[in-house]
């Protein structure tokens, strides 16, 4: 994948995180600036998600610990936890700020 592609990719994956949080019933809120989106539980905790060019990678920030996704078989995949990127999101947002959201 090259640089171009990736930023498309990336883009639109966290496009469909940012929708995502807004269609689901919880308290939870989300700013998306310079391709760094930030999710707000209602406790003040936060996760950023954002884009890493350089080595084509999404990187999630969360209380538990720094996560680099890289694509493979065309899904967001941390090696370091063996979750795709929806069900990292699903974890962390739980543990964070107890809100359930189920990331597709």
């Amino acid at each position: 994948m090259n640089e171009s592609e990736f930023n498309a990719l990336a883009e639109a994956t966290l496009l469909s995180i940012e929708q995502q949080v807004e269609d689901a019933d919880t308290e939870l809120d989300f700013e998306m600036s310079s391709g760094i989106l930030t999710l707000t539980a209602e406790n003040g905790s936060k996760i950023i998600i954002n884009r890493q060019v350089a080595t084509l990678e999404i990187w999630v920030a969360a209380r538990s610990g720094g996560f680099h996704l890289g694509r493979q078989d065309d899904v967001w995949f941390c090696q370091s936890t063996g979750e795709t990127l929806q069900e990292l999101l699903t974890r962390v947002v739980v543990e964070q700020g107890g809100e359930k959201i189920s990331f597709t």
